[in-house]
């Protein structure tokens, strides 16, 4: 009894650091509607800045904590930099555009903490007052994890307080319940805005600060963090301080008890929560349908046009320059090509949900995984034919999205993106802890094409035409009474259903058709690489296809293709020139974003469309 209760008192510790980090992303998402991918890098710049003041300014007695208040009040004049000189300025740009910016923020702040802290973990000194343990009913338990619980419970009591009594804490709640009458009557929204920003980062800095006796301090702690509280607000209910405290309790219960219960499936367990949440209340278990709709409103993207009569002479000469590339482009180049024509295909079956579909998905990965795992355990363990496994992909990566699907057409929004990425992290879990099969992060190695394609040139003219006739399906796709359906379902989801159109059953098969041409692009890579890893199924791989696709533009089928051979070469390009590509890599998708909102290929699109209107 007495372990059962001290395992108790530590999911709680572990679930009193994920409502410090996980209320501030809720104050903030409630206020500014912006998923923030830049907390769990503000969560580790916490831990990094709490570091080096106790360095500075010692680690006995007042100082300790004096470096800790202040590395949390620094972060938070950080966050509301952040908020004022970048993401004041993307408030009215569409969602996916503001999640890729504050993705490009986790890439600068990155390589920013790798060049003052360097790569190694650094490991902080113990709270003084507070080391040691003492006994529960016999059993040791840390004394600094019941400092956490203690503090946890007095940082709720005081935003309960700071909400619900305060002048500033009464307009965030009613920021959170309708932004546009604050500005109505009167409410300096900026200020409003930069204001919450501060405090939610502040929050972050705090918790990663209070983590600084308990473990080391690495690069990757932002990441492992931002995934866990992302899970926290989205059980809870997106903008919800309460749903982050419940939510937190549960989710570190289960970590706690779930090793102990089942620990082959440790990794599993806290996505299957988020899931079975999100099946069962669509909208968390504090949330509200109002906020699935706000969301559902910034997914749509606008009409698409078919392409002008002089296109097909612009795609004819693209394809004789693809044709031709062998005969002039060296065997790096050719490598490289192979590589934006997957990742292309890839991208391009994300727009075609994302773009005619009106739906963002966390969790498109998901198939690209399933069908390089497809290809390599094809190979592996059947010695399939290359021609069998290319074709056996994209029928699993459906089987897959039918699957999966079925559960997520049920939500809407950030709810629905959150719930596709539920998924994709419960089969990475598995794939990473299978090692009987999936070979777990050690990978399945020895994927080559076979003798007949076991060349550069070959395999880049098979994956020029298979890339090349998914671009022409997906193409057709959009323009028949499919896609209009589709896009109807996007753009008035409440009139589609009142002419007759079965909203989510449209949006089902849509799932499944984007996922079958991801599965096509995940064996195709799969080939290339000569291996898979479970990497192929994490959150960083349906990010680099959004920002392939967003970096084109979400408007054409050009686009994704146009922002893979731009992200693609830029990736490759500054990582062979400096060890700090992150940086500037974030830094150009910044500029991308800032000056031209619409992707490359999209503001192309409307020069040529202002220029006909002036014409005219």
């Amino acid at each position: 009894m007495s372990f059962l209760l001290i395992q108790f008192l530590t999911g709680l510790s572990s679930a009193a650091v994920l409502f410090l980090v996980a209320s501030g992303l809720a104050l903030i998402f409630g206020v500014t509607r912006i998923l923030n991918f830049t907390h769990g890098s503000l969560y580790m710049l916490g831990a990094f800045i709490a570091y080096t003041l106790t360095q500075r300014l010692g680690s006995d007695g007042f100082a300790f904590w004096e470096s800790l208040l202040l590395s949390a009040g620094a972060v938070g004049v950080i966050g509301a930099g952040i908020e004022i000189l970048v993401l004041r300025r993307i408030y009215a740009v569409p969602e996916l555009f503001q999640l890729l910016v504050t993705f490009a923020l986790v890439l600068i702040v990155q390589d920013v903490a790798l060049y003052i802290w360097g790569p190694e973990n650094l490991l902080g000194p113990q709270a003084p007052g507070l080391q040691g343990s003492i006994q529960i009913f016999g059993e040791p338990f840390p004394t600094y994890d019941l400092f956490l619980i203690g503090m946890a419970v007095l940082v709720c009591g005081g935003l309960s307080l700071f909400l619900n009594k305060t002048k500033l804490g009464i307009l965030i709640r009613a920021a959170t319940e309708d932004r546009e009458m604050i500005g109505c009557l009167g409410v300096n929204q900026k200020w409003l805005f930069t204001g919450v920003f501060a405090l939610g980062s502040a929050l972050a800095g705090l918790g990663g600060a209070l983590q600084l006796p308990r473990e080391s301090i690495s690069l990757s702690m932002d990441m492992s963090m931002i995934l866990e509280v992302f899970v926290v607000v989205v059980i809870g209910g997106l903008g919800s301080i309460r749903g982050a405290a419940w939510a937190a309790v549960i989710v570190g219960l289960t970590q706690a008890f779930g090793i102990l219960i089942f620990p082959q499936i440790t990794l599993v367990l806290l996505f299957l929560i988020m899931a079975v949440v999100l099946s069962i209340k669509p909208y968390g278990l504090f949330g509200s349908m109002e906020e699935m709709q706000i969301e559902k409103t910034t997914l749509a993207t606008g009409a698409m046009r078919r392409e002008p009569p002089f296109a097909k002479w612009a795609w004819m000469a693209l394809g004789l320059i693809l044709l031709s590339l062998p005969l002039w482009i060296g065997s790096y180049g050719l490598t490289l090509a192979s590589e934006i024509l997957i990742m292309a295909l890839f991208s391009a079956s994300l727009y075609f949900i994302m773009g005619p579909g009106g739906i963002g998905v966390f969790g498109h990965a998901l198939y690209f995984g399933l069908g390089a795992y497809t290809a390599a355990m094809g190979v592996k363990y059947l010695s399939v034919t290359m021609p069998l496994a290319l074709l056996a992909a994209p029928f699993v990566a459906i089987a897959g999205a039918l699957l999966f699907g079925w559960f997520c057409v049920r939500s809407q929004g950030i709810y629905l993106a959150m719930l596709t990425f539920a998924f994709a992290q419960m089969v990475w879990a598995v794939a990473f802890q299978w090692y009987d099969v999936t070979g777990g992060d050690n990978g399945l190695l020895g994927v080559w094409p076979d003798a007949w394609v076991n060349g550069k040139t070959a395999f880049y003219y098979l994956t020029l035409a298979l890339t090349g006739a998914g671009f022409f399906m997906l193409r057709h796709l959009v323009f028949t009474p499919f896609g209009y359906a589709l896009r109807g379902v996007r753009d008035n989801a409440k009139r589609a259903e009142a002419v007759g159109l079965n909203g989510p059953k449209i949006q089902y098969l849509g799932l499944a058709l984007a996922g079958a041409f991801a599965g096509l692009a995940g064996a195709l890579f799969a080939y290339s690489k000569g291996s898979v890893f479970p990497t192929s199924l994490d959150l960083n791989t349906t990010m680099r296809a959004y920002v392939m696709t967003i970096l084109g533009g979400i408007g054409s089928i050009t686009g994704p293709l146009t922002g893979s051979a731009l992200y693609t070469t830029l990736e490759s390009e500054i990582s062979r020139e400096t060890d700090m590509w992150r940086l500037f890599l974030g830094l150009i998708i910044l500029a991308i974003i800032l000056f031209f909102p619409r992707g490359m290929a999209g503001t192309l699109s409307a020069w040529s469309e202002r220029r006909k209107e002036q014409q005219t």
